[in-house]
């Protein structure tokens, strides 16, 4: 049977890539300084010398959407890689040795899940206080517990396997068993959940900062020039446009890659 191209997979890294590559390029330039504010240049349309228009500060929306990429990203990734490596760690240890470790845990993270997602990021965040790292803190301890069930799942699901049972005999030890054996069957799993850790990131975040409890100013952040924008959608729509699409396409080219994974898993 011919294999397909996993389009999903392909146009999802794709746009990612493009991102990605604006992204570092707010880093090192942007046109003009994403917080610099001129007030003779207020609302002004989309032209060769703001490509994305002006805002109701005078601001150049292409600087501040660059800027706004990039604390997207920093953010997803950080949170991510938090309730993922916390997440996994948990999955490992239960699902391998199970009994009281496992009850304990488990019940822990029962408790999390019993909370929709989004609200205990937000008492979190109520508690912590707003900023970039405490969204970065609170979204990764709501990630965690989704990590934790895979993973242990998976374990659960391999530690009885013959390959395992030939390994203890044999003397490995238990560590090598987890690390080398067993978690490389995990890691395609892991990788489409983190697929959609990111899509969930992206969106908590732009949401948190969308309500002001996200990325405080005068830190550029695409949820907050959401809000910032809504009062002049009919006088100045790319206001709103240009971070909204970018939130858009940084959500959906996340989403394609879980898919994409997801049918490569399944080949």
């Amino acid at each position: 049977m011919k294999n397909r191209k996993n389009y999903s997979l392909i146009i999802g890294i794709t746009i990612v890539s493009i991102l990605f590559l604006l992204f570092l390029m707010g880093i090192f330039y942007t046109p003009y300084d994403p917080d610099a504010m001129n007030g003779s240049e207020k609302m002004l349309a989309p032209s060769i010398q703001h490509l994305f228009g002006t805002d109701q500060f005078g601001r150049d929306i292409f600087s501040r959407v660059l800027k706004g990429i990039g604390t997207t990203f920093l953010i997803a990734i950080s949170t991510v890689c938090l309730g993922a490596g916390i997440g996994v760690l948990i999955g490992v240890l239960t699902g391998y040795f199970g009994g009281w470790l496992d009850e304990v845990l488990m019940r822990v993270n029962d408790a999390i899940v019993a909370f929709p997602s989004i609200l205990l990021a937000l008492i979190f965040i109520s508690v912590l206080g707003a900023g970039k790292n405490n969204v970065v803190l609170a979204l990764a301890i709501v990630f965690i517990p989704s990590f934790a069930r895979m993973t242990r799942s998976e374990f659960l699901a391999n530690r009885d396997m013959d390959y395992v049972k030939s390994a203890k005999l044999m003397g490995v030890s238990s560590l090598r068993i987890m690390l080398v054996h067993i978690l490389p069957n995990a890691i395609p799993t892991i990788l489409s959940m983190m697929a959609i850790g990111f899509n969930n990131a992206i969106l908590a975040e732009a949401g948190m900062s969308y309500l002001g409890i996200g990325v405080q100013p005068p830190e550029a952040s695409l949820g907050r020039m959401l809000s910032e924008s809504q009062i002049y959608l009919s006088r100045a729509p790319w206001i709103a446009i240009f971070p909204g699409l970018a939130i858009v396409l940084l959500a959906l080219s996340f989403s394609l890659i879980s898919e994409g994974l997801s049918k490569k898993g399944e080949r």
